[in-house]
């Protein structure tokens, strides 16, 4: 008798993972942003409103994120100091360092609200078998994410707003409402620059 792992339990949770959806739109979102000089830079109003959105869900995380074709760009991140979430930043500098602007579109769950095109709340990211092999969930102990869709006024998803923690959260249909409210007031500020405001 021979020991073939092929059927280990550690395949069937590898499976588990659903990675990120195919994106036909991605070519397009690329270039609107681009015409909206969004998605390349960090942006203290993003940054500002990451802050806000942090605050209001009460995590140590909080982005403003484009997602663009090979990547996702926080153009908004903010992080909680270390008495915030220690046990998210330990794991963060073991794996590698602080959080950083960019992640892969097979990391995290903003490619799935842009495919979706409505909020997503997982208040226990292992709950759910399609997201509880998602690479920052072992990576960077991400338990609990809550995020929205920015959508323009063509009804292109250009990205999220969302907020992620390393414990377990309890938002039900205010948190919805508040992330949806964050998705207005980032897109508010998006159509005021695109208009010529400030």
């Amino acid at each position: 008798m021979t020991y073939d792992p092929a059927g280990s339990l550690a395949d069937a949770l590898d499976n588990r993972f659903v990675a990120a959806p195919s994106d036909p739109a991605a070519h397009h979102r690329v270039q609107r942003l681009r015409a909206l000089g969004l998605g390349t830079a960090p942006d203290p109003e993003f940054d500002e409103l990451a802050a806000k959105i942090a605050r209001m869900a009460g995590t140590p995380y909080a982005m403003v994120n484009f997602v663009l074709d090979t990547h996702q760009f926080f153009a908004g991140l903010y992080e909680a100091s270390s008495t915030g979430a220690p046990a998210l930043e330990a794991a963060q500098a073991a794996a590698r360092g602080p959080v950083a602007r960019t992640m892969d579109l097979e990391h995290g769950f903003c490619p799935h609200v842009v495919d979706i095109k409505h909020a997503l709340v997982l208040d226990d990211v292992c709950a759910w078998p399609r997201f509880a092999g998602n690479p920052v969930v072992d990576e960077i102990g991400i338990r609990s994410y809550i995020g929205a869709p920015l959508v323009d006024s063509s009804g292109m998803v250009l990205g999220t707003v969302c907020a992620i923690s390393s414990r377990q959260s309890t938002w039900g249909s205010p948190g919805v409402e508040m992330i949806k409210s964050m998705a207005a007031e980032a897109m508010e500020l998006i159509a005021r620059r695109e208009r010529g405001g400030s």
